[in-house]
């Protein structure tokens, strides 16, 4: 079979790859779409060193067998989503209701498990999705993005009214905010540098353009996709104490003046780093108000460094963002309370094309 596999630190197209074969529980699938993800381009850049294999984990595709543990009804011959999460079911993780945690997972296209760029791939029957009647394949590969942004409304609580500030202007960050448009009543603002893409954001959302580009990225999974490497600074945006943002003041953190805050009405209560850009953590602490929340929704290769004695004195809730629920994803796609600009598709033989694309989604088109 045709496949993206990734060795020896890069990927590269193969023609005659051994299908998989399912195991007890499994279901075969043959991928129609499979997209590009951003954290695709960051295992290239080594964000996942020791994976060997298949990549992928985006995809839209027809159940062609059908393992046990069905996922409430007959899949063979229909077109499904899938989990990415292979979890064991049996460790700590699992038996305590945080199984995308699973101690013992594996990862589809990422880690363990080989992924969705190839004509064929095989996932535990329980994990896959039927795709709502009506829903194209180019609307349905979109699901595990999607659902990955709804989480943010599974782990923080959004009230209406509460101002929202969204970092980046790319497709992570166009997600959430049309995700949380949906969903919550929340005052959104968007800050990204690209006047083209803060286009599609302002039937959602109040948009601000930034002034200065990011420095010293490293790479990023919405830098390259979506062109959007900048810290989200703008002029005269708020700062937070500490050297972060200037410098020691030699005296005990505890004891910084109050001035050293944002103001009570500036910033916002929940802000969400959809930048990709490891350079952008310092600007996302700032404009978060004291006892707020950064939701952190970028994966990068590399390490970045903030003021931690800033997240103490301001007392400030740091969350991790990572995969969410399909059933919401699926009816939030069907009820076309979303409008995603349309996907850019390739063969699978020229992946490069695809990886590089500056669409705001690319995909390998298996069909």
């Amino acid at each position: 079979m045709k496949a993206v596999v990734f060795e020896g630190g890069r990927a590269r197209f193969v023609g005659d790859r051994r299908p998989p074969v399912p195991v007890e529980g499994e279901s075969l699938v043959r991928v129609e779409l499979a997209a590009v993800c951003s954290t695709d381009r960051e295992i290239l850049r080594g964000y996942r060193p020791d994976f060997s294999g298949v990549m992928g984990h985006e995809f839209v595709g027809v159940v062609e067998a059908e393992g046990t543990e069905g996922a409430g009804g007959a899949l063979a011959g229909r077109r499904v989503v899938g989990e990415i999460n292979l979890d064991c079911g049996a460790c700590l993780y699992c038996t305590s209701g945080r199984p995308r945690h699973c101690a013992r997972r594996a990862t589809l296209g990422i880690n363990g498990k080989d992924g969705s760029f190839a004509e064929f791939l095989t996932l535990p029957t329980r994990l896959l999705h039927p795709v709502p009647e009506g829903l194209a394949p180019e609307e349905a590969v979109y699901t595990e993005p999607l659902a990955a942004a709804l989480r943010i409304t599974e782990q923080t609580d959004i009230a209406d009214g509460m101002p929202v500030g969204i970092l980046g202007d790319g497709r992570l960050a166009l997600m959430v905010c049309q995700a949380l448009a949906a969903t919550t009543g929340a005052r959104l603002t968007v800050r990204g540098r690209h006047p083209g893409k803060l286009a599609l954001f302002a039937p959602y959302a109040d948009v601000v353009r930034t002034g200065r580009r990011a420095c010293g990225a490293q790479g990023g999974s919405e830098a390259d996709e979506g062109g959007e490497a900048d810290p989200a600074a703008t002029q005269g945006a708020p700062t937070g104490g500490g050297p972060a943002a200037g410098g020691s003041t030699g005296a005990d953190p505890a004891d910084r003046p109050a001035a050293d805050e944002p103001a009570a009405d500036a910033g916002f209560e929940v802000v969400i780093d959809a930048t990709g850009s490891p350079a952008a953590l310092a600007e996302a602490l700032a404009l978060t108000r004291s006892a707020g929340t950064l939701v952190m929704k970028s994966t990068y290769a590399g390490t970045t460094e903030i003021d931690m004695s800033e997240v103490v004195v301001r007392e400030i809730r740091i969350q991790g963002s990572r995969c969410g629920s399909f059933g919401p994803a699926l009816a939030l796609l069907r009820s076309g309370r979303v409008a995603l600009p349309p996907i850019e598709l390739h063969p699978p033989e020229d992946f490069e094309a695809a990886f590089s694309s500056p669409a705001f989604k690319a995909a390998l088109d298996f069909r």
